[in-house]
């Protein structure tokens, strides 16, 4: 057991030594565009007599500015504060070089409820090119000022926006002797992290169900190496693979029905399997005396990538899931190339590979074979695409401590997610969510 559990531990690499600590993040903008878009976000207007129960420009601003794509003027320099869309000096605003300005309201519906109302001004033109109401609780006050975000990136760049989605990791704490791992979730910019499931034993890949509403995960709080699946909102954890040997790397598929798992079985050989959630059945999609892990679905769930040694070192193949298909070398450059993930299109995909030396984040394009690398940090792993395949969250090393970065995937806007002490690492980005 303890050789299946090294095993597993090194096809992860994800033991790491850090001090005890609670793992807070904290978004540092390295590299953004120099092109990036001009904007002023106006702060709502509030007409209680007690403070507004949320700073909803503050937030939308935030995440524009976090984006690396859009330049906002600070609020000591705003000339003007108005509320809504016809208030607005078009003319005045271009004078301050701005080429966008949102304004709106957030207005009390009853004690418990409230509605956000915002617009969007083009001042080259200047006509209003987006304007909705919002409703929202006092908790989800957040949530609805990220979906604000969400939609004024996407009438601007024309690409949807991943501010309101989630991010899943897990921390580690500890001297080896008292390690803690804790699987966290939270939003996308870091904040409000929660604890779902903690063990002094290793946890490792999760992976989010397709709706958002579960994660799949290893851990050994068993005893033993297993699978399992924990819905978010109740803390339901089910085991769903404990069979001997190694159980690993968790994929669900496009419709949440199948997990591809990483399965040694009684041949001990290592391979790829498809496990049916709701019968148990299993198949076994791979057979080869190579380590065959960390399988990832295409979009259309008609393939998988995964790692495989099978040509002397590590590299990513391609396996049609219907009968007869054979597995197809999908990388050629470089001597590594692992840890798959397929972009929301279909059309790239994000591996670790070996740059100069260090282990580093590349994209591959699935239809040219050309790769590039957009990391530039020494040991960078476990990449995960955002929703809309902007953005791309990796794990990576800080002064000797695992942290969280994100690069877009054109290479030219860098963020690090610094958690104030301890180690994070196995970042999974979470789909849209309803």
């Amino acid at each position: 057991m303890e050789r299946i559990r090294r095993v597993v531990v090194a096809l992860a690499a994800l033991v790491v030594v850090a001090p005890p600590a609670h793992a807070e993040l904290t978004v540092q903008i390295l590299r953004g565009m120099a092109e990036a878009v001009p904007v002023a976000i106006v702060p709502f207007g509030w007409e209680g007599s007690e403070p507004a129960p949320w700073d909803v420009a503050a937030t939308v601003q935030a995440d524009l500015e976090r984006s690396g794509r859009f330049r906002a003027l600070p609020r000591a320099d705003l000339l003007e504060l108005p509320h809504e869309a016809g208030q607005v000096d078009a003319a005045a605003w271009r004078l301050l070089q701005v080429d966008y300005v949102v304004v709106g309201r957030l207005l009390r519906v009853d004690s418990a409820r409230y509605e956000l109302r915002y617009e969007l001004v083009h001042t080259v033109t200047g006509e209003r090119i987006l304007g909705l109401a919002l409703p929202a609780d006092r908790a989800a006050l957040k949530l609805a000022s990220h979906r604000i975000s969400d939609a004024v990136y996407e009438r601007i760049l024309g690409v949807r926006g991943a501010f309101a989605t989630r991010i899943a990791y897990v921390a580690v704490d500890g001297p080896a002797a008292a390690r803690s791992f804790r699987l966290i979730v939270a939003d996308a910019d870091g904040a409000n992290e929660r604890v779902v499931f903690s063990s002094p034993e290793p946890v490792m890949s999760p992976a989010w169900s397709p709706d958002g509403r579960a994660l799949a995960y290893v851990s050994f709080h068993g005893g033993t190496p297993a699978i399992y699946v924990q819905t978010l909102r109740t803390g339901e954890q089910i085991r769903v693979s404990a069979r001997s040997g190694i159980n690993g790397a968790p994929a669900w598929s496009p419709d949440g029905s199948q997990l591809a798992l990483t399965l040694s079985r009684r041949d001990g050989n290592v391979d790829i399997w498809l496990l049916t959630l709701a019968t148990q059945e299993l198949r076994r999609l791979t057979d080869d005396p190579a380590i065959d892990t960390e399988p990832a679905w295409s979009p259309n769930a008609q393939a998988l990538y995964f790692t495989s040694d099978r040509a002397g070192g590590p590299q990513v193949y391609r396996l049609g899931i219907g009968a007869g298909e054979r597995p197809r070398r999908v990388t050629f450059e470089g001597r590594y190339n692992a840890r798959p993930r397929v972009s929301p299109d279909g059309r790239e995909l994000a591996v670790v590979t070996i740059d100069r030396d260090a282990f580093r984040i590349a994209v591959v394009d699935l239809q040219r074979g050309t790769q590039r690398v957009l990391s530039n940090g020494r040991l960078d792993e476990s990449p995960s695409y955002a929703p809309n395949g902007a953005s791309l969250i990796y794990a990576t090393r800080d002064g000797g401590r695992g942290v969280l970065a994100t690069v877009s995937t054109d290479g030219r806007v860098q963020q690090r997610l610094a958690a104030s002490a301890g180690a994070v690492r196995e970042p999974a980005w979470s789909p849209y969510l309803p």
